[in-house]
């Protein structure tokens, strides 16, 4: 029978990096990986995502803009 615990009942530190890795490397088989169409549609999905966000924020900030410009200059 292997002893993992010494005699103050304290597991070692070698023994628990080497559980930490253990347990790691059977979490990492349980992940479900997706598939190489559904990473390309995903990417595609975000990056539609973050151009759409880029306009509206342009947008906003031209209009912001024009507004702080016409409020300066009338005042002046």
């Amino acid at each position: 029978m292997a002893k993992t615990e010494n005699e103050s009942g304290k597991v070692g530190f070698f023994e628990r990096i080497s559980r930490f890795f253990r347990d790691m490397r059977g979490e990492v088989k349980k992940v479900v990986w997706p598939s190489k169409k559904q990473i390309i549609n995903n990417t595609l999905v975000v990056i539609v995502v973050v151009i759409i966000a880029a306009v509206l924020i342009g947008g906003f900030d031209m209009i912001l803009s024009a507004l702080v410009k016409m409020l300066f200059t009338k005042g002046a």
